[in-house]
């Protein structure tokens, strides 16, 4: 009987095959081994995925989970499917606060306050109330998640090439929000036609249930270009929010593992990494509210009142008002938010074998091995 035959039907593969080939070229030398033995088996078993004697006739370990490689296609991909799934889960998730927020900068007589503010909208519109909108908010804030998350990590990668390793290194920080601006300017084009349905959705109770009436309703009234209209003041909330966010929550963690966390990053557990993950997210979180607040307020301003100017929304809010008003549940609603999307990226990112963001900037020479 053929060698091959007898090891296809008796599964007779030792154990010592599962590993790599230099692992094995060394372990075998303990075994007599004839290679012309195996020269002959080897065309037998070319079908079962074993390769040429002359090379490697190792067998692949099964259900071995593949690798990543750094700043592939596969990479920035995983990166746009983290993304996805951390803003648009997280931001659907907290529809009933965004209610309350957007309702009390539209009309703060009304919804005077968070408390107040639940109750007013529970009394008015029921408990299917505080889900108005959440159509669009998903489907918005998962397309700016899939630009911002990925685009982020290739425009990081980018600048990282083009200042050189040293300066690199010396300048991170700049290249963080230099990368973290290019990626939102994009992502907020995909954000702002469902963000101007979202707001007016949720703000004027009977214009439409959600997004598949609210949508051609917008159109109608404001034609397409209505529905860009708040694409400059969006662009003025969610830049600085996103520059924050990013350079914040890098720098953050980084000074966690290097102050606070006597092992090495890539010693930690990963359970731990995406607790220091969720950390850094939430204080970079509170940051992300003070420093966008006043073009919030801007935004939600314009989508609700057709034909409404900035100058309006200053006449009627008051310079404090753009600052302060809704400005409490904002940074409840903010750090809890972002320290749940870093955490969900990075978990996603651990989940499909990559590492998580952030920690001891590499030094000058790491990065030029990169």
């Amino acid at each position: 009987m053929a060698l091959s035959d007898k090891s296809s039907r008796q599964s007779l593969i030792p154990s010592f095959l599962y590993s790599s080939s230099s692992t094995v070229s060394t372990s075998h030398k303990s075994f007599a081994l004839d290679k012309t033995m195996l020269g002959a088996a080897a065309p037998a078993s070319s079908n079962s995925g074993v390769s040429s004697p002359a090379r490697n006739f190792v067998v692949p370990a099964p259900n071995e989970p593949g690798k990543i490689e750094m700043y592939s296609p596969a990479f920035y991909a995983a990166c746009t499917a983290g993304g996805i799934l951390s803003c648009g889960l997280t931001h659907t998730a907290v529809t009933p606060l965004d209610l309350v927020k957007c309702n009390m900068q539209i009309d703060p007589a009304k919804y005077k306050s968070i408390s107040s503010g639940f109750g007013v909208l529970y009394k008015d519109q029921g408990v299917r109330g505080f889900f108005r909108g959440w159509v669009p908010t998903l489907l918005g804030y998962s397309a700016q998640g899939a630009c911002k998350f990925g685009f982020y990590e290739f425009f990081k990668k980018y600048y990282s090439d083009l200042a050189g390793p040293e300066n690199a290194a010396k300048y991170k920080t700049l290249i963080y929000l230099a990368g973290s601006a290019s990626a939102e300017f994009i992502a907020d084009i995909a954000l702002c036609p469902f963000e101007a349905v979202k707001v007016r959705v949720q703000t004027q109770p009977g214009f439409a249930r959600g997004l598949s009436d609210g949508l051609p309703k917008f159109v109608r009234s404001e034609g397409y270009g209505g529905l860009y209209k708040g694409l400059v003041p969006l662009w003025g909330r969610q830049i600085p929010y996103t520059m924050m966010k990013f350079a914040s929550f890098e720098t953050i963690v980084e000074n966690i593992y290097k102050h606070a966390i006597p092992t090495p990053k890539n010693e930690c557990s990963k359970t731990l990494q995406l607790g220091v993950s969720f950390a850094g997210g939430y204080v970079a979180g509170v940051f992300c509210a003070i420093v966008s607040h006043p073009a919030d307020n801007l935004v939600s301003f314009l989508n609700n009142a057709k034909g409404a100017t900035v100058s309006d929304a200053v006449n009627k809010l008051g310079v404090m008002g753009l600052f302060t008003r809704g400005l409490p549940l904002r940074i409840v609603m903010i750090g809890t938010l972002t320290g749940a999307q870093w955490g969900i990226y990075d978990a996603f990112k651990v989940f499909v074998g990559l590492p998580t963001t952030g920690g001891v900037a590499p030094a000058a020479t790491e990065l030029a091995k990169a």
